[in-house]
């Protein structure tokens, strides 16, 4: 991975704005020398009803390497999020499950099983996987603990 091979990550969403979706680019940001390319367009709501938005969401993720699920969607969009769980499979891209922001209780139904990996909202964290699952990059961190 490099500034001119970035990785190309697909977040969920449902072509509206959504604080959570933002939410993981500010974290992704945040890592140094870490390059990726944002595959998902929520600004773009495709004409043709549900088989147009099923149609635009297989193609964004087929041109992903990484797919980042937002569990907390999961609430208000269930059958949205798990097509995209299954498109995600379809298509063998590996799938990141990111938990509500703030919540440490268990996932909605089997979306942690479908998943290759479930992450809290930590930017190390979700990076690691993101590299694990895309490239296949052990990222072989120590954890650093500075005491006084």
């Amino acid at each position: 991975m490099s500034e001119h091979n970035p990785i190309k990550v697909f977040v969920s969403h449902m072509f509206e704005a959504d604080v959570d979706y933002l939410r993981v680019f500010e974290y992704l940001e945040s890592v140094d020398r870490f390059y990726y390319m944002n595959v998902s367009d929520p600004e773009t709501m495709p004409d043709g009803g549900a088989e147009g938005i099923k149609a635009a969401l297989r193609d964004q993720i087929s041109q992903c390497e990484a797919v980042i699920l937002l569990a907390s969607l999961h609430a208000t969009h269930r059958d949205w999020i798990e097509f995209q769980l299954n498109a995600a499979k379809a298509l063998n891209k590996p799938v990141v499950l990111m938990q509500s922001f703030g919540q440490t209780t268990m996932m909605p139904g089997d979306l942690a099983t479908k998943a290759n990996e479930v992450v809290a909202w930590n930017e190390r964290e979700l990076v690691d996987a993101i590299k694990r699952l895309a490239r296949h990059e052990d990222t072989a961190r120590w954890e650093v603990i500075d005491f006084p």
